[in-house]
């Protein structure tokens, strides 16, 4: 396994961590108020949601180019 694929494998679970935690903080109980999708909870979720995002498209982007491959 090349160091590309394991940067893109160890982003796209860090997003999906993030994502996560910061949209269960409330289950969690992280943050204050309580029971309130906060800014900073909002942030980070868009942050998750953003390298979830980009690894999936470059994914998607590297199996077109591996099928004209072919």
């Amino acid at each position: 396994m090349n160091a590309t694929k394991i940067i893109g494998i160890v982003s796209l679970l860090g997003g999906v961590i993030i994502l996560v935690i910061f949209a269960a903080a409330d289950i969690f109980q992280i943050g204050y108020p309580p029971f309130q999708f906060g800014t900073w909870q909002v942030g980070y979720f868009i942050i998750g949601a953003s390298f979830i995002i980009m690894q999936l498209v470059l994914f998607v982007k590297k199996a077109a180019e591996m099928e004209t491959l072919r």
